[in-house]
């Protein structure tokens, strides 16, 4: 492998540290799990995540989704 090919991504479910503003990559892979609804968001997409839980959203519904109190019956 010369220093122009690329190593192939992982395509399973990555494992991340999310950080204020940005995230860090633990182990490789193409997606991670919304938190939320469940959904593989690819690592390119991600753009919604909670640092205190360290979760990550599909978007600001999910997101609003999760956090939204439980009503009582």
């Amino acid at each position: 492998m010369n220093r122009y090919e690329r190593r192939p991504i992982a395509a399973g479910e990555a494992e991340i540290e999310y950080l204020d503003g940005e995230f860090r990559i633990l182990r490789p892979g193409a997606f991670v799990r919304c938190a939320a609804t469940g959904v593989a968001i690819r690592i390119e997409d991600l753009r919604y995540w909670n640092v205190d839980l360290q979760e990550p959203y599909a978007g600001p519904e999910a997101k609003l989704q999760k956090l939204k109190p439980k009503s009582q019956d």
